[in-house]
């Protein structure tokens, strides 16, 4: 007898400025770039068709706008534990 287990999936926010700089970003709330607000949507295509039972977001912008781009920003969750440390 097999059992099917949840599945967890992960995205990290598109790129900023400091990612093309190579620059820790930590706390600090920067926005997305370009190339950043084009992997967000790309990254809703790789994920149309699936449902996700719940969807959480960081409350910094680069993290809620990759959400909202990617198409579940209206469903999802802001949880302030997924600020980086």
């Amino acid at each position: 007898m097999s059992v099917e287990l949840p599945k967890l999936y992960l995205a990290r926010h598109g790129d900023t400025a400091w990612t093309d700089s190579h620059q820790h970003t930590g706390r600090t709330d920067l926005p997305l770039n370009e190339r950043g607000a084009e992997h967000a949507r790309q990254l809703g295509e790789r994920l149309r068709g699936h449902s996700f039972v719940r969807v959480f977001t960081s409350p910094l912008q680069r993290a809620s706008k990759t959400c909202e781009l990617a198409g579940f920003g209206a469903g999802a969750e802001v949880d302030p534990n997924l600020i980086e440390w």
